[in-house]
């Protein structure tokens, strides 16, 4: 927001909202959900990306939570929707601690709001970009003790070569801990491909955080320094899929996302 717009005054559209809409939330503004709106008109697949990216956040936390992880860290953690990170480990770790991150100051307010009655809950502002800051401000984790660190569809917000940004977080955590990711990547079909980067121009023209593409082998490169829980990268509805679950050979958005949970060893 601009030093003088409240969050109800908001034109600018956020990261924070468009997936907020996306997700059919309650938290985002006009100027949100038109944005969204434009980018699915034109790329009418991403809404069933954003609902996978959703649907392996909450299986990867499940998943650490009965590898004994009781505290997590979520950066870039948007506004709360149903079946956010908290309310999942504590389904099925009584007492985890879970810290939200996110740059927007709205998002903040609303998170904090929401968590008014949870105390093993909290959200701070924080820049994805400053690891340091971020630990520095963790009070509700303990971080001689392993955490999950939640880098969820995130990293596309930022350009250039994010490897060593991971790195700086991981080289403060202990052993045991893990790192969890989801990034878009680009499609192998080329005109998936060129609707992509029309929805990339139209998004980033319009939002004030920028979205970048990453092939698989730079998303790769971001686990280096962990161990990689099988079945590695793969794509993210792949990843310890539900009982059941059949892949569509004819469901192109679960071409376009990425993920994978590394140990740190």
């Amino acid at each position: 927001m601009t030093p003088h717009e409240t969050p109800n005054q908001r034109t600018t559209a956020t990261a924070a909202g468009v997936y907020d809409w996306y997700l059919n939330g309650h938290h985002h503004l006009p100027c949100d959900a038109e944005v969204a709106i434009a980018a699915q008109k034109l790329f009418p697949l991403a809404g069933r990306v954003a609902r996978y990216n959703r649907d392996f956040l909450q299986r990867a936390v499940r998943w650490m939570t009965e590898q004994g992880i009781r505290q997590f860290l979520d950066i870039g953690s948007g506004y709360p929707v149903a079946g956010n990170v908290h309310e999942i480990a504590q389904r099925y770790a009584r007492g985890a601690r879970v810290l939200y991150v996110d740059l927007d100051p709205d998002t903040v307010t609303v998170s904090n709001q929401l968590l008014a009655g949870s105390p093993d809950a909290a959200c701070v502002r924080g820049d994805v970009r400053e690891p340091e800051d971020i630990l520095a401000r963790a009070e509700l984790l303990d971080l001689t003790k392993p955490v999950g660190l939640l880098l969820v569809s995130v990293l596309p917000f930022l350009p250039g070569d994010v490897s060593p940004l991971v790195r700086r977080y991981l080289a403060r955590l202990v052993p045991g801990s893990y790192l969890a990711l989801t990034h878009v990547t680009t499609a192998d079909d080329e005109r998936i491909r060129r609707r992509q980067e029309d929805v990339e121009q139209t998004y980033n023209a319009r939002v004030r955080q920028n979205v970048h593409f990453r092939a698989r082998d730079e998303v790769a490169e971001l686990f280096a320094d962990t161990e990689l829980v099988p079945p590695g990268l793969v794509l993210a509805t792949d990843w310890h899929p539900p009982r059941g679950y059949r892949p569509d050979p004819d469901d192109e958005a679960n071409q376009l996302l990425v993920g994978a949970v590394g140990r740190l060893t």
